[in-house]
């Protein structure tokens, strides 16, 4: 999809300035955002792909006007009416006023620094060999999804050079829909300057990317 989040350089957005010894939060309440989230996906209703792809599908103006954890809230409340843990009415209450959908399981306090610990690991046994190499020309496909890609979309039909070969991951594509997790060998690939952003590109540029096998085609 070609979301709000894929800015990919876009005119109008003004430059990236890092902020100086940022903290991990500028508020309490984004510690809050945080954890609940955390929490919640401790359910085990969706996966880290339905999660993002949440986020990514709120409305562009709605994305655009939110600071990046009430982006996570906002995509948040997505979810939990999606699985039935809450309504509309609910959240006008401020209350559960309907029946709600059972968690499979509930994360208790004296567990977190174990479940975290341990992550969510997404590499995945794959029988295929890898298609590519270290060194090999490629050029990625240009698509435009209606449902959840990690293939940026300025770097759509873009000839680069695998720099490495990584492992197998769930192809977030499909495991985003509540599909099949379909791992794949993931590549990272890395563009000159010029090719993502054309003539006047900065020329000792080089952006690189993770692409899942299924994004690439031999150049």
């Amino acid at each position: 999809m070609n979301g709000p989040q894929d800015l990919g350089g876009q005119m109008g957005f003004g430059p990236v300035a890092p902020e100086k010894d940022e903290p991990y939060f500028h508020a309490n309440w984004e510690r809050r955002a945080l954890g609940v989230t955390l929490t919640a996906g401790g359910m085990g209703a969706w996966n880290i792909d339905e999660s993002r792809h949440a986020r990514e599908s709120l409305r562009p103006a709605d994305y655009y006007a939110s600071s990046y954890y009430e982006i996570w809230i906002k995509a948040l409340e997505v979810l939990l009416k999606r699985h039935g843990f809450v309504s509309d009415r609910d959240l006008a209450a401020g209350d559960a006023v309907d029946p709600a959908a059972t968690p499979k399981r509930v994360l208790k306090a004296a567990d977190v620094p174990r479940v975290l610990a341990k992550g969510g690991p997404c590499d995945r046994p794959v029988a295929a060999p890898r298609r590519f190499k270290a060194g090999d020309l490629v050029r990625t496909k240009n698509f435009h999804p209606t449902g959840h890609t990690r293939l940026p979309r300025y770097a759509r039909d873009k000839q680069g050079v695998i720099d490495a070969v990584r492992d197998a991951f769930v192809f977030p594509d499909t495991n985003a829909h509540g599909q099949v997790e379909n791992p794949q060998w993931v590549y990272t690939v890395a563009f000159t300057g010029d090719e993502i952003w054309g003539e006047g590109a900065d020329p000792t540029l080089v952006v690189s990317i993770d692409a899942w096998e299924s994004y690439l085609e031999p150049a």
